[in-house]
């Protein structure tokens, strides 16, 4: 038997004149009446002050959105001819949902209740942010203290502070950073990550702060003899290599000749070229520059005109527009407002 709408469904299942008046009412709303009158689901009466307020006032948006996203679902699917009792019970599990904020399963279909990103740190009082602490200047964890500094570590602690909340740094590693952010175990995703396809399969970016590319960095004396790939991709040219990202991706896609040398550790991985354990690296412009800032013996090589183009921003929970939006309007704000201008010259400078 073909199904029918919501409405159609409703009006014939419902018995006698109820249906044939056109009394088959979304049940959201029939829910939603039901609780006031019967005084279900009442909450106490908010605390004084400005907290509590706002607090109330994001419990009445998450509902109302609970309460649209069921009249949609219901509206767009199909539904089987049912009995009265069958009827009764699916109103009545939808009044216990929509009453305690669950979940409803109406004719096989689930609706789940929703929370935002933004409700959960306000509520919370804690925004997440998985980063990897091995990559500056974005990322820097001191192993003496556990501390961590860097560009997207300052503009962390402002996001934070823009939403009134403190922040707390969650330790990941490149090769684990999309299995610990999708798990949930973090907020959003910050320190230098570049936006990638395979990546945004599985989350979400915020708007750019940073344009980016890959650039060969070398000691200074070697630097015209690493100029194009074509003469990096020689035999006997050693590449060192972090493992697990961008910059171990680029290299096996594009030198077939000379030697890919993997080092674990990214926070001394530059120390292998001052030493001469290895020839090069190609990294992102912003890295190259300030490690050649800190280390006199190496040139970034045109950095300004890198082999690939590459843009920076922060992982987002997918399918969260409402976080995003709110993110984004962060990073607009504070890429055009001088702040992080001024959080980058302080490492780049």
């Amino acid at each position: 038997m073909r199904g029918r709408s919501y409405t159609a469904w409703l009006g014939a299942a419902l018995p006698g004149e109820l249906g044939r008046r056109g009394l088959a009412v979304p049940v959201a709303d029939l829910a939603e009446r039901s609780a006031g009158d019967l005084g279900f689901g009442r909450r106490p009466p908010p605390r004084h002050g400005v907290r509590a307020e706002a607090a109330r006032c994001r419990r009445a948006r998450r509902h109302d959105r609970q309460r649209s996203s069921l009249r949609q679902n219901l509206d767009q699917q199909s539904y089987p001819e049912e009995s009265p009792m069958k009827l009764a019970a699916s109103l009545a599990a939808l009044t216990l949902a929509l009453l305690t904020g669950g979940t409803a399963v109406v004719a096989g279909h689930r609706t789940p209740a929703h929370q935002t990103a933004l409700e959960e740190v306000v509520e919370r009082g804690e925004i997440r942010v998985c980063t990897t602490g091995d990559y500056r200047p974005f990322t820097y964890r001191d192993p003496k203290t556990g501390q961590y500094t860097g560009i997207d570590v300052d503009m962390a602690k402002d996001l934070a502070a823009a939403l009134g909340v403190r922040v707390t740094f969650v330790p990941t590693t490149w090769r684990t950073l999309m299995s610990d952010f999708t798990a949930g175990r973090c907020d959003i995703g910050a320190g230098g990550v570049s936006v990638t396809l395979d990546r945004a399969r599985q989350a979400y970016f915020s708007e750019p702060y940073l344009r980016d590319g890959k650039t060969p960095i070398t000691r200074c004396e070697n630097a015209s003899r690493f100029q194009t790939l074509a003469q990096i991709d020689q035999p006997g040219v050693r590449v060192v290599v972090n493992p697990g990202g961008t910059n171990e991706r680029f290299a096996r896609e594009n030198l077939k000749q000379a030697t890919i040398v993997v080092h674990e550790d990214n926070t001394t991985i530059f120390d292998q070229i001052v030493a001469g354990r290895a020839d090069l690296m190609i990294t992102d412009s912003s890295e190259a520059r300030y490690q050649a800032k800190i280390h006199p013996e190496l040139c970034a090589v045109h950095p300004d005109q890198p082999f690939t183009f590459a843009e920076k921003a922060y992982l987002l929970p997918r399918g969260d527009e409402e976080f995003k939006h709110w993110v984004d309007q962060w990073v607009h704000l504070r890429t055009h407002d001088g702040t992080y201008r001024r959080l980058s010259d302080a490492w780049m400078r």
